[in-house]
């Protein structure tokens, strides 16, 4: 794993729309690229009219983590994830958390990391007993190459695959993914124009993406809302998400509600009351959602899981640990109703 090798990788998912000029299909920006060019995440350019990936096994990232850091609170529940990133965005989030691996590529104009092989991912997530590998702390998409090979394989040696992502996948990439991702959570940050302003994108492509996973693939799904106070804490946007994902996704999704903290270039900010977490949990429940999780408050009632038939306490965490898992097959030891994921 040397620092100093480089590798230039085909890109997939590209078309060519002119002379040396290429379309990637990959996100929803669909970005087209002339030659020299370089597509919105900065990792994707255009070389004499073929795309190519910049980032490919280039690791910014490495971690054991527990699968509920995802979070993942349905899949796997207790196990560990071995977690990769490689440099780049297609978001310009102004708190985002990992700024300084995810925006690397924009505000840096390079991409730093140590080279990895996928087989090498593969040994190391063995090694560490981890039940699954996780494309995290970056967005997924745009080392869609390396996530490719690397899943492929960690199928053949009965690992999982985990995405943690924005969402702004186009409908090829999550068929693509679909062969061998088994578990994502998709951000969805906002129901308004909060998109343009603060991550300089759209909702519609997330909606999209989020109704087609639920509705035409076997990817497990949660959804994770950062609630940043005074931008989309307001109690008719929540009920609009809640209500989506009730409608477009199902009633069985977790729906995360997380507590924001000022980050990047969004420090002003206080962080996010837990009274509005409260609300949000309250407003999930009433639209109808099985299970709300409240986020980045260790201690919380809201991180535990409760059997939504009889209202048992059925897993307790504490952060990100589980302190007791008291399903039984997946079921509630009182009422024997099925709760959601689990087995997977």
């Amino acid at each position: 794993m040397g620092n100093q090798e480089n590798i230039i990788k085909e890109a997939i998912l590209y078309e060519r729309i002119a002379e040396n000029k290429v379309q990637c299909n990959l996100c929803s920006f669909r970005c087209k690229i002339p030659s020299g060019g370089v597509g919105h995440c900065f990792v994707r350019k255009n070389i004499a009219g073929k795309l190519y990936s910049l980032n490919y096994g280039r690791l910014c990232a490495a971690n054991i983590d527990p699968i509920e850091k995802k979070p993942l609170f349905h899949f796997q529940p207790g196990s560990k994830s071995f977690s990769v990133a490689s440099p780049g965005c297609n978001f310009r989030c102004d708190f985002c958390q990992n700024w300084q691996i995810s925006q690397m590529p924009y505000e840096e104009q390079i991409v730093r990391g140590q080279i990895w092989y996928p087989d090498q991912v593969i040994a190391a997530a063995i090694r560490a007993g981890c039940k699954s590998i996780a494309y995290t702390y970056t967005e997924p998409t745009v080392f869609m190459e390396f996530c490719d090979e690397c899943g492929r394989l960690a199928k053949q040696d009965d690992l999982k695959n985990v995405f943690v992502s924005n969402g702004y996948m186009t409908r090829d990439a999550i068929k693509l993914a679909a062969e061998w991702l088994d578990a994502i959570n998709v951000d969805l940050k906002s129901f308004s124009d909060y998109y343009k302003k603060i991550c300089k994108a759209n909702l519609q492509p997330v909606l999209d993406a989020i109704s087609y996973i639920a509705k035409e693939t076997d990817i497990w799904l949660e959804i994770t809302t950062l609630i940043v106070p005074g931008q989309n804490d307001g109690e008719d946007e929540l009920k609009k998400i809640a209500d989506f994902i009730v409608t477009n996704a199902s009633a069985d999704v977790p729906w995360h509600v997380s507590r924001f903290y000022p980050n990047y270039k969004y420090l002003a900010g206080e962080p996010t009351p837990v009274e509005t977490l409260e609300k949000a949990y309250k407003i999930g429940k009433a639209a109808g959602l099985k299970y709300v999780y409240v986020g980045n408050i260790p201690g919380a009632k809201g991180e535990n899981t409760f059997c939504h038939n009889c209202g048992k306490l059925l897993i307790e965490r504490v952060g990100f640990q589980v302190i007791a898992n008291r399903t039984f097959k997946s079921c509630c030891p009182e009422c024997h109703a099925k709760a959601a994921g689990f087995e997977v």
